[in-house]
């Protein structure tokens, strides 16, 4: 079974920062992509950042230029350093693994979820 536990979340003043960390564990053969999600209050889960096994990243523009995504392909894991927080950056952030659990198996995982909350 593959398990995705997520840390770094709290409150935190606007203008302020955090760091998500996302650590994968398991059976897992090879990661393609890793992604952060969020979802505030009454809307739609959406993707927030994306990197990719060969470093390849991007942004959703909300959040271009304040957010960095990175990981650590030898250790699974997967960081959102989060800069310059607003208070519509207010969301639970869910960390994303696509992967495979065999050479030939494809799959994907979901962390529990953390809540960020900027507010003064």
């Amino acid at each position: 079974q593959v398990q995705l536990v997520e840390s770094g979340g709290g409150l935190v003043q606007p203008g302020g920062s955090l760091r998500l960390s996302c650590a994968a564990s398991g059976s897992i053969f090879s990661i393609y992509a890793m992604n952060w999600y969020r979802q505030a209050p009454g809307k739609q889960r959406e993707l927030v950042a994306t990197i990719t096994s060969g470093g390849s990243t991007n942004y959703a523009d909300s959040v271009k230029g304040r957010f960095t995504i990175s990981r650590d392909n030898a250790r699974n894991t997967v960081y959102l350093q989060m800069n310059s927080l607003k208070p519509e950056d207010t969301a639970v952030y869910y960390c994303n693994v696509d992967g495979w659990v065999t050479p030939s198996v494809r799959d994907d995982w979901w962390g529990q979820g953390t809540q960020v909350t900027v507010s003064s």
